[in-house]
């Protein structure tokens, strides 16, 4: 009987607690939800898309994704949605901006099975001149990182330091291929140095 009332005062206290620390720091947390489909009307794709493009720009020019998650979160159901029931759109339908949206919907915060759902229409994309090659490098190392496998060109910065990457020898061939700039470049925004035999230093 004892053991049994101070097992239940600290699970209580630890309960408390946690209830404490949550309520605290609320406004840290934002729970989004699942995914749903939305019914958007396919006749104005392009004013929706036009919508999610500048709320996804504000919200990266303001960095403040907790405070615009449920706003982040909405935009990637409008863009999976208009895939799902309007199919993919094309220049010859949307405008440039507009075909952005489509990529920053599922490149910003969404959930790599849609990455990897919908990563095919990306690359036919591309291959079509709707999108950039660079979109397509950015894309495709996003995917593999999150599946845990090392990137292919040198776009994903994690925890401050360069992600994992395969063949680092011919990687500025890689992104030559994809418009990118050579990674050296690209890694001194982020205070990274790079030389081609893969020796990093972190400053």
């Amino acid at each position: 009987m004892k053991k049994t009332k101070v097992f239940l005062t600290i699970f209580i206290t630890l309960v408390l607690t946690v209830s404490i620390f949550l309520f605290i720091n609320r406004d840290k947390f934002a729970y989004v939800g699942s995914v749903d489909y939305i019914e958007v009307d396919c006749n104005k794709k392009s004013e929706i898309l036009s919508e999610v493009y500048k709320s996804d720009q504000k919200i990266r020019r303001e960095g403040e994704l907790i405070k615009y998650a449920k706003e982040d979160h909405r935009n990637q159901e409008l863009i999976i949605s208009i895939i799902e029931k309007c199919g993919m759109p094309t220049l010859n339908e949307v405008t440039q901006e507009q075909m952005n949206a489509i990529w920053l919907g599922l490149q910003h915060n969404a959930e790599n099975k849609y990455r990897i759902k919908y990563f095919p229409l990306i690359e036919k994309a591309v291959k079509n001149g709707d999108l950039s090659k660079e979109q397509y490098a950015l894309m495709k190392d996003r995917i593999l990182m999150h599946e845990g496998k090392p990137q292919i060109f040198g776009s994903q910065i994690k925890n401050g330091k360069l992600y994992d990457l395969e063949s680092p020898e011919t990687v500025n061939k890689r992104r030559q291929e994809m418009g990118l700039e050579p990674i050296e470049d690209y890694l001194k925004r982020f205070g990274i140095s790079y030389n081609t035999t893969h020796n990093i230093d972190y400053k």
